[in-house]
């Protein structure tokens, strides 16, 4: 069967996919990936054809006026995201995609939950689609009835018509990464199919002392997307007075060398494995984002979140709430703050039981090979 994955170009919306995309490659079907230039080599690494599609995240919030620095302003207004995802991003997505699943002809098309302009351009060409998450239940920042208005615009351009119930699934079947006991109840689509969440990175060495580590190792990332300097030095400063190991991954976001010098128990290195490195981890602090959220709740291991932006927040409180970690708010944020609630987490031995279950939940579900033998039952 010949299967078309898209999704927009980030390391965020992408990755979640690869497992399942390399898992169908795994079970025979002919597998292509449409997203933006940058992601070729990782696809290409697994045996995956890359077509180039889609426009540049950063590129779109750009031209909504939405950028990095707009959000910081106080007169920022939300309906402009609601453009980024309801309008910029689908009509470049099916612009380029409705030619490409006219020419590779696939049999099933498998979107992303935040790039709808991928299931609409199968909709233009008659093709059935599954939706993707990437994480719990997500929405653009700003009201739903912009985002409405906004797919409805697009589809109408399209010639197609936008179906009811979830907008971004387009009501088509969802493969839901999330574990159940974490979703948001209040998350409803027609037809739920499980999928486990697997971490993903780009493969690489950890460094040699990873494996036998002697005391606690812990991994402090702001992920792709969020980097801030600032940020980093402040955990790190926290970190760094207790007695473990301290791992820093800048993810190319943040120079090293903008963090100065660092105490002896701290490695900072500007990109890492991450999905290698989890399972040797006693404690993550990170940004709340969907992909490291997600693959910490398969390793088992306690969460300290430092929230950025989007959906970090709510990714936030999900694990506070489930008793997976805690989090700490910019407002609050200082290193003796990071290092009075990691000191407790890291011997909270009800905060690691709550992770070692979530684990557990996580594994019991259908792995991406499981998913991948019954994609046939979607085309």
């Amino acid at each position: 069967m010949r299967i078309l994955f898209s999704s927009l170009g980030s390391h965020g919306h992408t990755y979640p996919l690869l497992p399942l995309a390399i898992a169908a490659r795994d079970v025979g079907h002919d597998v292509t990936f449409v997203t933006t230039a940058p992601f070729a080599s990782a696809l290409a690494a697994y045996g995956i054809e890359h077509v180039p599609g889609g426009m540049d995240m950063l590129q779109a919030f750009e031209l909504a006026d939405a950028g990095p620095a707009a959000r910081k302003l106080p007169d920022f207004r939300p309906e402009r995201v609601s453009a980024v995802f309801g309008s910029i991003l689908p009509r470049s997505c099916a612009a380029d995609l409705v030619p490409i699943i006219v020419d590779h002809k696939p049999d099933l098309v498998v979107h992303e939950l935040a790039n709808p302009g991928a299931g609409l351009a199968a909709k233009v060409a008659d093709v059935p689609a599954v939706c993707h998450s990437f994480g719990r239940m997500w929405r653009p920042t700003g009201p739903p009835e912009v985002l409405r208005r906004h797919l409805h615009e697009v589809a109408a351009d399209l010639g197609v018509e936008l179906p009811g119930g979830d907008i971004m699934s387009l009501g088509n079947p969802y493969l839901d990464i999330c574990p159940p006991s974490v979703q948001d109840p209040e998350f409803a689509v027609s037809q739920t199919i499980p999928l486990r969440p697997v971490p993903f990175s780009d493969p690489g060495e950890l460094p040699s002392w990873v494996r036998e580590h002697r005391e606690p190792l812990v991994y402090l990332t702001l992920g792709t997307a969020f980097g801030s300097a600032g940020v980093l030095r402040t955990a790190i400063a926290g970190l760094a007075t207790l007695e473990v190991k301290v791992l820093v991954s800048t993810a190319r976001c943040v120079e090293v060398d903008a963090l100065g010098d660092v105490p002896d128990n701290v490695v900072v290195l500007p990109w890492l494995p991450q999905a290698e490195l989890l399972p040797h981890t006693d404690l993550v602090v990170h940004h709340g984002g969907a992909g490291t959220t997600m693959g910490t709740f398969a390793t088992g291991v306690p969460h300290l979140v430092l929230p950025q932006g989007a959906d970090q927040f709510s990714n936030a409180d999900v694990v506070t709430a489930a008793g997976l970690g805690d989090q700490v708010l910019a407002a609050d944020l200082t290193a003796e703050v990071v290092a009075t609630k990691a000191r407790r987490l890291l011997s909270d031995e009800t905060v690691r039981a709550a992770a070692k279950a979530m684990a557990a939940e996580v594994a019991a579900m259908p792995s991406p090979h499981d998913v991948a033998r019954r994609l046939a039952d979607y085309a």
